[in-house]
């Protein structure tokens, strides 16, 4: 005779798709990202240095196209992917923790409104559940972040005095004698790789130095991540709609409609709240480009926010949103592209 299932064997039916489900998230989130990141990695450089010289008093570049070209030329290919190790860990980390967290919220806030798992969510709470999921993230990218941005300056630090180098990173270290060797172009390799600046950043700040520009990261991925998903599902609902009606279900979206979907997602993420982003990169490569001295207070969200706002206005908290969207559209096509792709192939 048939008989029901448990409550027990119910509950752990559920706990197990769950876990599976984290499982898929975490490991078709990490290789979406990484496939991006190598891709992206030299617009995110360019970025980073067009940020960083805003309250310079001369610009070293005048337009990305610039820095492209003076990267290349003084630093070739390996310049163009300096601080990769970093930013990879951090793809990594950022779209494993994004998709996982985005899922997990959508689950609660389901629970919370006593629906099914199968329910739909309306866009605003799609956009509420991309705002979590950024928040969580912006904890785990902060420290990577910091790392990423100090290694893509190196080369400016190089440029400078040798007073300067040894004022940022210490004469007496061995970071600031591979930094002192640096001037000369030709001994580029032996700047300090991503384990060296992280324990540096530990030695002198301790682990709360970490999360220099957290403010910055935060604001970015959480209302940049509730753009991020909402326009996403937004797109691709009218793109299923206008092909297969309005009952079509997430898993009839093909490849195009997951990348055009995901190009508009990375425009929406980039354009919203990208002043939180320069602020941020300008805070945690100024103690290599702009050093203050010891004893000196740490700079802050909002001091360096009106210092940029003072030395070029809107202008300079924009600098380098060119070549973000540029690097960042096609980058949001090949996420969803793969992530979408992975999870219609193996659920």
């Amino acid at each position: 005779m048939k008989t029901d299932a448990s409550p027990d064997t119910l509950g752990r039916t559920d706990f197990v798709q769950t876990a599976v489900r984290a499982v898929k998230d975490i490991t078709f989130g990490s290789i979406a990202g990484m496939t991006a990141k190598v891709f992206e990695h030299p617009f995110d450089l360019t970025k980073v240095r067009l940020q960083s010289q805003v309250l310079d008093s001369t610009a070293r570049f005048s337009g990305p196209i610039d820095c492209l070209r003076q990267t290349w030329t003084k630093e070739g290919i390996r310049g163009l992917y300096r601080g990769l190790p970093a930013p990879i860990v951090g793809a990594m980390a950022e779209n494993a923790s994004l998709f996982l967290a985005y899922t997990q919220i959508q689950n609660a806030i389901r629970w919370t409104t006593a629906q099914p798992k199968s329910y739909q969510l309306a866009l605003p709470q799609l956009a509420l559940a991309g705002s979590g999921a950024g928040a969580i993230t912006s904890f785990l990218l902060t420290p990577i972040e910091l790392v990423k941005c100090k290694m893509q300056v190196q080369m400016l630090v190089a440029d400078a005095s040798p007073a300067v180098v040894q004022s940022v990173l210490g004469s007496s270290s061995a970071a600031g004698t591979a930094a002192l060797g640096s001037l000369n172009p030709q001994a580029a390799r032996k700047l300090p790789g991503p384990i060296a600046v992280l324990t540096s950043i530990i030695r002198t700040t301790g682990f709360r130095g970490l999360w220099l520009g957290h403010m910055g990261t935060f604001i970015r991925e959480s209302g940049g991540s509730a753009a991020w998903f909402s326009t996403k599902e937004f797109i691709a609902s009218l793109l299923r709609a206008r092909r297969s009606g309005p009952s079509a279900s997430k898993r009839d979206l093909v490849a195009w409609e997951s990348a055009l979907s995901g190009a508009c997602a990375g425009a929406a993420f980039n354009i919203s709240f990208f002043p939180a982003d320069s602020v941020k990169s300008t805070m945690q490569t100024e103690e290599e480009l702009r050093p203050r001295g010891k004893g000196t207070p740490r700079p802050t969200f909002v001091g360096t926010f009106k210092a940029m706002y003072k030395a070029q206005g809107i202008r300079g908290l924009y600098a380098g949103m060119g070549v973000t969207a540029a690097r960042s559209i096609p980058s949001s096509a090949i996420i969803f592209l793969i992530y979408d792709g992975l999870i219609q192939k193996f659920g």
